[in-house]
């Protein structure tokens, strides 16, 4: 495939983004430093990559989100795949006792994620349609007291999203939402795994067999879907009760 990846070079992303070299696909990465950037071309290189081009984009600044799209697509010809797993994380602790961070995390999450899926979409429609796969969260599933305020910007993600495949699939933009679990990398370092954590390589791999396919929606690790119908039905005041 012909893929633009924002957020490759760290963590799921970089774990997906290494699955993506192996098979020899062609990418083009968008990221807000020019050395993690190279650094991450040299490794994705090595580990099969076609090709790889490097990008400036920063999440934070939707103005230059145009001019790294239109490099991109101008350097890969016809893109297959937008991949996005960028984003910001912190704890419910944090939020609440730094507003500025509560303000950039929600913006960040949602606002500019959506302004940068807009971006994409149009290009992609404007080509006869393409993929674009978007990291959301578990937390955005219900509102749930350890995720109150990450767990909203993931919400209003994940409503996006859907509401983009519902209407533009017939138009060709397959729309591929990835609601991971929690996962072991640097943006839970320090936090203690719940029951069925999962490793980067592993959600990879299970996320980029769901790109391939197409599918609307991917649980990683896989037992997350069943947990979050169980919790999707709990009761209010049970939500109320329990911690987690």
């Amino acid at each position: 495939m012909n893929v633009v990846f924002l957020g490759a070079t760290k963590g799921m992303g970089s774990a997906l983004s290494r699955r993506m070299a192996a098979r020899g696909d062609r990418l083009a990465l968008l990221g807000r430093t020019s050395s993690s950037l190279d650094d991450a071309a040299r490794d994705l290189a090595v580990r099969g990559a076609s090709e790889v081009s490097t990008h400036l984009c920063d999440l934070e600044k939707p103005e230059g989100f145009d001019a790294a799209l239109d490099a991109a697509f101008a350097k890969l010809g016809r893109v297959d795949a937008v991949v996005v797993t960028a984003g910001l994380f912190a704890t419910q602790d944090e939020l609440e006792a730094d507003a500025s961070l509560a303000e950039r995390v929600t913006r960040v999450n949602f606002t500019n994620t959506v302004v940068f899926c807009e971006a994409a979409r149009r290009r992609l429609l404007a080509q006869g349609g393409g993929k674009l796969c978007v990291f959301s969260s578990v937390a955005g599933e219900r509102g749930r007291k350890p995720v109150v305020i990450y767990g909203a910007s993931k919400a209003g993600l994940s409503r996006y999203l859907e509401g983009l495949d519902h209407k533009f699939r017939a138009q060709g933009l397959e729309v591929v939402t990835v609601k991971p679990g929690f996962v072991k990398t640097g943006m839970t370092a320090g936090l203690k795994p719940p029951p069925f954590a999962g490793e980067p390589d592993a959600v990879a791999e299970t996320v980029l067999r769901a790109l391939d396919r197409g599918d609307p929606v991917v649980y990683a690790p896989a037992p997350w879907a069943l947990v979050m119908a169980v919790i999707r039905h709990l009761p209010r005041g049970v939500m109320r009760r329990v911690g987690f």
